[in-house]
């Protein structure tokens, strides 16, 4: 909620989702449109979906950087995070609406970004920096 939106509109909701039949019934909608397999939400125990005002022209760049408060907040108390977009096929989907109305999102709002919360299994490396990422004028 502390972080920062371009003008200070704060154009997001944020749904917290700590029911596992919600989550699972996301989950299957999403992967059977992807055709994928597997849980997109990691067995994590809470989920945040954010969703973004579809009328403002900052409102999903400004609901990344909320999930990447979330995803720092989480890894300051000894939590792991996954930043997801895969949920987006569920509210893109023939059931967006059921979807979107069963997380409330706002009428005026579209989903824009999820984060699965939990306690991670295991860790793994950093993604390495791959070369000619940054360029520097001076």
């Amino acid at each position: 909620m502390e972080s920062p939106s371009a003008r200070n509109l704060q154009p997001w909701h944020f749904t917290v989702v700590q029911d596992a039949a919600v989550l699972a019934e996301v989950n299957a909608e999403a992967t059977a449109i992807l055709s994928r397999e597997g849980d997109i939400f990691y067995a994590a125990p809470t989920a945040f979906f954010i969703s973004a005002n579809r009328d403002n022209d900052w409102a999903k760049l400004d609901s990344g950087i909320a999930v990447q408060n979330i995803a720092l907040a989480a890894q300051s108390l000894g939590l792991g995070s996954v930043i997801l977009g895969l949920p987006a096929a569920a509210f893109k989907g023939p059931r967006a609406d059921y979807f979107a109305k069963l997380l409330k999102f706002p009428a005026t709002h579209e989903f824009a970004v999820a984060i699965a919360v939990g306690y991670p299994d295991g860790t793994k490396e950093a993604h390495p920096v791959e070369d000619g990422r940054i360029d520097y004028v001076r």
